[in-house]
Parts: C-alpha cells; structure tokens; sequence
C-alpha cells in the first residue's frame, strides 16, 4: 500500500449547502434541494434542524477515510466534527459525498467554515454566515 503521500490526494469539484440531498435509486443521481448561503435566526443560541453538505471530489483513488469540521472563524472554535469512509474506484472519475446534518447547535451568529479533510490531509473549505434577524424583519 503506497504511503499516504505518495498516494492520489483528492481535490474537490464542489461544495455545496442546502436543507436535503435526494439520491434517486435508479439512475444515482443526486438532487440538491435549497442550497444556501446564510443561515437566519432571531434568536441565539439556536439549533438549526438539518442540512446537507454535498462534496464533489476528483483525482481520488482507493478508501479514505474522509472527515468533515464545522468551525466558527471569530475564535477557532469546532462546533462539531464528523467522519465517514469513502471508497473511489478511479481517479478520472468524480465521487460525490453527503454529510446529513442534525441538530446543529449555533452559540452566535458570525461567519462559519466547513473543512474537508481526506486521511487527514486538507482538501478543501466552504464558508457561511449566521445572521440574527431582527424581531421585525419578515421570515
């Protein structure tokens, strides 16, 4: 087995937020359903209830064990962190990944990364913003 650096590192394609990833049986193709940016609350803390964070990665080859972080920028804080194994039969060909997400606790709102990590080497990041809404402003 070659060693983690002299192996295919990923690089990612995409990454993308929203509320729910469908994954259609018969044909596999994925569905993203309301791909956002910010995040709304009025009032902190506040649980935001599910999301989905889908990964397009290329240039990977083999089982990794992928590993997904969420930190708040303002002080380095992780809020939460997970891992899945993936397996990618060939480099030329992109494998898509979904992490679900539930109840996920948000202290204070501020600007939020997601890192992807393959075998613990960085791939690559997307950032987000939580907002608080003001107790007049329209939902």
């Amino acid at each position: 087995m070659p060693s983690s650096a002299a192996r295919a590192h990923p690089s990612l394609n995409a990454m993308l937020l929203c509320d729910l990833t469908i994954r259609e049986h018969g044909t596999g193709k994925i569905s993203l359903i309301g791909v956002f940016e910010n995040i709304s609350a009025a009032r902190f803390p506040v649980v935001h209830r599910a999301l989905s964070v889908y990964a397009k990665l290329t240039d990977a080859e083999g089982d990794y064990t992928i590993r997904l972080e969420l930190v708040r920028l303002e002080d380095s804080h992780m809020v939460a962190q997970g891992a899945l194994k993936a397996t990618f039969a060939d480099r030329m060909s992109p494998g898509e990944l979904i992490f679900n997400l539930e109840n996920l606790g948000l202290e204070r709102p501020g600007r939020y990364e997601f890192r992807l990590y393959a075998d613990d080497r960085f791939v690559s990041s997307k950032t987000f913003t939580v907002i608080q809404t003001g107790s007049a402003a329209p939902a």
